[in-house]
């Protein structure tokens, strides 16, 4: 399949999301298959292209060949409550390859037919890994604070993951506690399918700011 040049999804797009939605079945989806590929694929995988060259210069060891960022559209419905066969919504994940990835972090996007969202940070990562983690903000505070303040205020990112039911001590000021007292850690926002969907625009907003997550990458990275 070749890819095209990355110019927004289509109207067509939000509308098979949405219809998917609401025939979740065999039948209507192979009826359909050419307008998934077309409206979905095609796009999705010429956004990750377009995106890949200020991918590469966060992390030159990300996945970036296109049917491996993108998920699939098959749900796995033996580990699933939800039992339909098709997933709703379709993301990509800038991520490194490697056996134990829920230790490293990544970056995502997320498109379904009610909006689109994204972000980035460790989503399943071990115990050791977050007590790693606030270890390093810890002795970092400053640094930590100065490449996250952006981030949560200008840029109004919201901090993420599961929190402890008691609270971990700390002697940090309120501004960390929010980083703190997670078992796993991301930022992340999410709009409403506007106009910037259907043309260049939502690839200039995922390149400046996930390129303004760099330093936050790297600290989760701790590399």
């Amino acid at each position: 399949m070749k890819v095209q040049k990355f110019e927004g999804f289509t109207p067509a797009t939000i509308q098979f999301l949405q219809d998917l939605g609401e025939n979740n079945y065999k039948e209507w989806f192979e009826a359909h298959r050419d307008v998934y590929e077309k409206e979905l694929v095609l796009p999705f995988k010429a956004l990750i292209t377009a995106l890949t060259p200020a991918m590469y210069a966060i992390d030159t060891r990300f996945e970036f060949r296109p049917h491996r960022v993108l998920s699939r559209i098959y749900r796995d419905t033996r580990f699933s409550h939800n039992k339909d066969p098709y997933k709703n919504r379709l993301w990509m994940t800038f991520q490194r390859p490697v056996p134990d990835w829920e230790n490293y972090p990544g970056f995502f996007m997320e498109l379904s037919s009610e909006g689109y969202q994204y972000g980035m940070g460790l989503y399943a990562a071990k115990k050791q890994i977050m007590e790693d983690f606030r270890e390093r903000v810890t002795f970092n505070a400053e640094y930590f604070k100065s490449i996250t303040k952006e981030l949560t205020g200008k840029r109004k990112f919201q901090v993420e993951g599961e929190l402890y039911k008691r609270p971990l001590k700390n002697d940090l000021e309120d501004y960390f506690q929010d980083w703190m007292q997670r078992k796993t850690v991301w930022i992340w926002k999410s709009y409403p399918i506007g106009e910037e969907v259907f043309n260049e625009k939502i690839l200039r907003k995922l390149e400046d700011d996930f390129t303004a997550m760099k330093n936050l990458y790297n600290f989760f990275l701790d590399e």
